[in-house]
């Protein structure tokens, strides 16, 4: 039984928190540079630019990409022959989070009750979905998720009979609607089958993968390719000020689910789609 120590998962943590809020994604900003060519509005084009331009200067001057440094939310595979020692997996995870945002000058947006709204001073509580799995490593992924996208994501309960064509309309439907508030070009994530809860921690995680990797079933990389062209058909446009360029990527994830349902969940992020991830 390999032993690893809270101390050492409160320190990944608060360095994670502070870069994956400085230092946006290589393959966002690989994508928008790629899109400022093919960007047929000479305004989009300007603000692909700009997008690009400030991911820089975050990066050089250590700052925030965004105003908005999110609600930390974690995804975390714990090896089965794993034994934390020192305290909580969770408490760790929480105080690493404080520290990061404290010390990293992050924006503090999380509330104690969602009624009351009382801020925690230190965006704790982080959103912590583990999953236990074959070894003897722990491996930690973050995405801090800004609500001006998370607001505008959506879940739905299809019937079967709506099929792929049901899951087609409402994802297009979902970002037509969202227009400029996600603060375009987005990444939009969707979860397909499972129940309630799943089809959204499936969408969630779909942010995670890169947004030039593709689903590796041919059948649902094929359906993320269709569906992209149809949102980037909706003329929103970088900022929503008009374009070709809506979305950066659409990525499906899927699990099995009821003879009876067909649950959908789309989780759209904005082009500061920041994630990061470490193997302890």
């Amino acid at each position: 039984m390999r032993e690893i120590s809270v101390e050492k998962i409160i320190e990944i943590v608060e360095q994670m928190c502070v870069k994956a809020n400085y230092y946006l994604n290589d393959d966002i900003e690989c994508a928008l540079r790629n899109q400022i060519q093919r960007e047929k509005s000479p305004i989009g084009q300007s603000i692909l630019e700009k997008l690009v331009k400030n991911s820089r200067i975050a990066r050089d001057k250590d700052m925030p990409i965004c105003q908005d440094t999110g609600m930390a939310v974690f995804f975390v595979e714990v090896g089965q022959e794993v034994h934390v020692v020192g305290g909580s997996l969770t408490e760790a995870i929480n105080e690493g989070v404080k520290n990061g945002y404290c010390k990293g000058y992050l924006r503090k947006s999380v509330v104690q009750d969602p009624l009351n709204r009382i801020n925690t001073g230190d965006n704790t509580p982080a959103v912590i979905h583990y999953d236990i799995v074959p070894g003897d490593k722990i491996k930690i992924a973050i995405a801090p998720k800004g609500f001006g996208s998370e607001n505008m994501s959506a879940l739905k309960m299809l019937k079967p009979s709506d099929g792929v064509q049901g899951v087609v309309d409402f994802v297009v439907q979902t970002v037509d609607q969202a227009g400029a508030n996600p603060c375009p070009p987005i990444v939009v994530g969707v979860g397909i089958g499972g129940t309630m809860e799943k089809a959204a921690i499936l969408a969630k995680k779909a942010l995670l993968r890169p947004v030039h990797r593709r689903n590796s079933n041919e059948y649902y990389r094929n359906l993320e390719l269709k569906i992209l062209e149809k949102i980037n058909g909706l003329g929103i446009g970088p900022q929503g000020l008009g374009g070709t360029t809506t979305a950066l990527a659409v990525n499906i994830e899927v699990f099995p689910t009821h003879i009876a349902g067909l649950p959908v969940a789309v989780n759209i992020s904005c082009h500061a789609t920041r994630h990061m991830e470490v193997e302890i």
